[in-house]
């Protein structure tokens, strides 16, 4: 049995601001990076470079550079999908905590 999956890209809320869409995508592509970063880190810590050529302090900080390089890139790029998942929870999440919690009115001193 096949199994298919159609991606729908993320639409803005109508009510919700633009600006905040956005650094709420911005996040949810940091997170995604993040784990990514994690997911690399460990495949890459398996991999046994020792030998004549490999190996060695440098060698080890220069390999969590780089999994941190392609774990970014590939959040930029579209990453696997997750940053979608994490979107459309932080959108649920900002539309739910602004309906229990109605804004103050402006200013700390009140008449």
């Amino acid at each position: 049995m096949a199994y298919s999956q159609i991606q729908i890209p993320v639409q803005r809320p109508t009510n919700m601001p633009e600006q905040t869409f956005n650094r709420l995508k911005e996040k949810a592509i940091e997170l995604e990076g993040v784990f990514l970063n994690t997911l690399l880190s460990q495949v890459t810590s398996s991999v046994d470079t020792e030998g004549q050529f490999g190996g060695g302090y440098g060698e080890e900080t220069w390999r969590g550079m780089q999994a941190s390089e392609y774990a970014n890139n590939m959040a930029q790029a579209g990453g696997i999908g997750l940053s979608d998942s994490i979107l459309r929870d932080l959108i649920d999440t900002q539309a739910a905590s602004s309906l229990q919690y109605p804004t103050p009115p402006a200013g700390a001193y009140q008449k």
